[in-house]
């Protein structure tokens, strides 16, 4: 199964040809590292942006879901806002280019990260039993997210920094002898990444239904990094995902 999907630029700083060669990137990476793993992919594809008072005319925009790129805190409410005004009911997700530069890292290896992630989980519904990072006896529901456990680990294609991600044996309970829950299997302390848990500058998010009486959503972050991260993105706040980042209970 693969979706298209269309990348709109909002940005004030970045140019057509720099996002078109980060694209290609990305493509590559889902081609021939992500799809082989997963069996699903995408190909993304630069689409004409129109303008935040009008709807994109349809030959402008042909994907399955969106990827913005947009640069302003300040522009928020208005990315979220034109997005509910004019592509309803399509998947979506957003870039936002002050992240990156918060974190001191290239907004590829966050573009990267947004697209696999809008692979494995469009409408941002998706859970996998595991046990508490904190409490292994109980039972949570970990997002179902590609790279949020690794994504301080990135790589080069094409001279272009894309985002580590976890592999399926991740979700399971055991990984087996010699079994990989991440692209690239880096050690860290001696150690590679075992199933549930996160690699430094990392973090994971569950659905604790302990944790009151209709659950909350819960993190658990690697460092210091992990946190400033998650602080990072709970601010804003916005997008399909959201909810996920917002109010979370430890």
């Amino acid at each position: 199964m693969s979706m298209d999907i269309s990348v709109v630029n909002f940005t004030r700083t970045l140019k057509d040809e720099a996002i078109q060669k980060v694209i290609r990137a990305v493509n590559l990476q889902i081609a021939l590292d992500f799809e082989p793993y997963w069996h699903t992919g995408a190909v993304l594809r630069l689409e004409g942006a129109g303008t935040r008072l009008r709807r994109q005319a349809p030959a402008e925009l042909r994907g399955d879901a969106i990827l913005y790129l947009w640069d302003k805190k300040a522009d928020v409410s208005d990315a979220v806002g034109y997005h509910w005004a004019n592509n309803k009911g399509l998947p979506y997700g957003f870039v936002f280019t002050q992240i990156a530069r918060q974190m001191r890292e290239p907004w590829s290896v966050t573009f990267s990260h947004e697209a696999l992630e809008l692979i494995g989980d469009p409408e941002a519904n998706l859970f996998s039993a595991g046990p508490h990072p904190r409490h292994p006896e109980r039972t949570v529901y970990f997002w179902y997210e590609m790279c949020d456990a690794v994504q301080d680990d990135s790589y080069k294609i094409m001279d272009v920094e894309v985002s580590n991600f976890v592999l399926p044996l991740y979700f399971k309970l055991k990984a087996g002898a010699g079994g990989y829950t991440d692209f690239l299997g880096r050690r860290h302390k001696g150690k590679r990444l075992k199933p549930f848990g996160v690699n430094p500058g990392g973090y994971v998010g569950f659905f604790d239904p302990h944790a009151g009486k209709a659950g909350r959503n819960g993190t658990f972050e690697a460092d210091q990094r992990a946190q400033r991260r998650l602080k990072i993105r709970s601010a804003l706040g916005v997008g399909n995902r959201g909810v996920r980042y917002g109010n979370p209970a430890r």
